[in-house]
């Protein structure tokens, strides 16, 4: 099947269509891209949202973008259509010129997040006019397409009753670089015999020394750096060291949250390229802790991109990520920094249960979250069309 890439996403930013299209290509589809990246962020965008001017902004980016598109696909149209589109992430003005330009071709809108729950989780929107206007981008967005992606069963949920049978849950995965260059397997040295000592090198951190822990993000609410922070504060005694990467709303507050607790260094952000290789080196990889409704239906990308790279995940015990994640991750309460804490000591005192957990994640990503087995739902689905 001949599939087009089409929109405005930013692949190094936001990973996902990276997965959905290593994923097709990997079940023999021919995957071609129309891609012209808006150059704004999550962020930038839901801040667009809080000022008088930033919607006439955001038209004005995208009509430079939609013009270069509509030129990139001239030659895929008519006759040479694909026989399906892809369209990224942050898709919902997207959708719009992929049905004008295609207008008898197949559409998957990857409906990864909702307008208008997304800015309620950032603060911009909560009511009135502006989420109503939300809600209805989100509505419009999902009638237009014919097959709806989501990331959990719970944002399924979400699809208004007239869309329901669009919906089709795709997992987010990690694309294939996160699975490559990872640290030797401690499970199967010990399993050959190997000391405890063994285990805990092989995973990045000497027997006697520091647990290395880290979180990567852009911390939001519903990532619940605060809740991080303070299970820092109350680790000062452990043998633990803490990396957090990444910048955003709630830095600030994390950082005074974390004031007097286990070593910590606060880092802005790591390339794209590059993150990957820092991530296996650590022992622990952090998910998200916050209370927000929208932290309750998602499983987020570091969650994925962690097990992949082999570290032991911490995350909340939410339905999404318990579903998701089964025994691969350490679940502990949203919001609760003591329980939190207790979970990072609890490793950093076993080494042999380190090791472990390491191999257990490593295998279900094998297993379950690679570009190949999230897209397996969706290659099915369009073999059947």
């Amino acid at each position: 099947m001949r599939i087009l890439a089409f929109g405005t996403y930013q692949a190094t930013s936001h990973p996902r269509i990276s997965v959905l299209i290593e994923g097709l290509r990997s079940h023999g589809h021919q995957v071609a891209e129309a891609n012209v990246p808006l150059g704004l962020s999550t962020a930038e965008r839901v801040d667009m949202l809080g000022s008088a001017a930033g919607p006439l902004r955001l038209v004005g980016k995208l009509a430079r973008s939609w013009i270069r598109l509509a030129g990139k696909t001239r030659r895929a149209r008519g006759r040479n259509a694909p026989d399906a589109l892809l369209i990224g992430y942050m898709g919902h003005f997207d959708v719009w010129l992929a049905r004008v330009l295609f207008p008898r071709t197949t559409i998957v809108l990857d409906h990864l997040i909702y307008a208008s729950t997304t800015a309620v989780d950032r603060g911009v929107g909560g009511g009135g006019l502006k989420q109503r206007v939300l809600r209805l981008l989100d509505r419009r967005a999902i009638r237009l397409a014919d097959v709806v992606l989501l990331d959990t069963q719970e944002h399924l949920d979400l699809l208004p009753p007239a869309s329901a049978h669009k919906g089709l849950v795709v997992a987010v995965g990690a694309p294939g670089y996160w699975f490559v260059d990872r640290p030797a397997d401690p499970a199967g040295e010990a399993a050959a015999g190997g000391a405890a000592a063994e285990g805990a090198a092989a995973s990045g951190a000497a027997a006697d020394g520091p647990l290395r822990v880290v979180f990567f993000g852009l911390f939001t609410p519903l990532q619940g750096a605060v809740t991080i922070g303070e299970a820092i504060a109350l680790l000062g005694d452990a043998p633990v060291e803490f990396t957090m990467i990444g910048s955003g709303q709630d830095l600030d507050a994390a950082k005074r949250a974390a004031a007097g607790g286990a070593p910590t260094t606060w880092v802005p952000w790591v390339d794209s390229a590059e993150l990957p290789a820092t991530v296996a080196s650590f022992d622990v990889g952090l998910g998200i802790f916050g209370t927000t409704d929208k932290a309750q239906r998602v499983v987020p990308n570091k969650v994925y991109q962690c097990e992949a790279a082999g570290t032991a995940v911490i995350t909340s015990d939410t339905e999404a990520q318990r579903r998701i994640l089964a025994d691969s991750a350490d679940l502990v309460p949203a919001g609760d920094a003591a329980a939190l804490a207790a979970a990072v000591r609890a490793l950093a005192d076993d080494r042999e249960r380190l090791a472990r957990h390491r191999a257990d994640a490593r295998a279900w990503a094998d297993a379950r979250f690679t570009p190949a087995a999230v897209t397996a739902p969706l290659d099915e689905v369009l073999r059947a069309r």
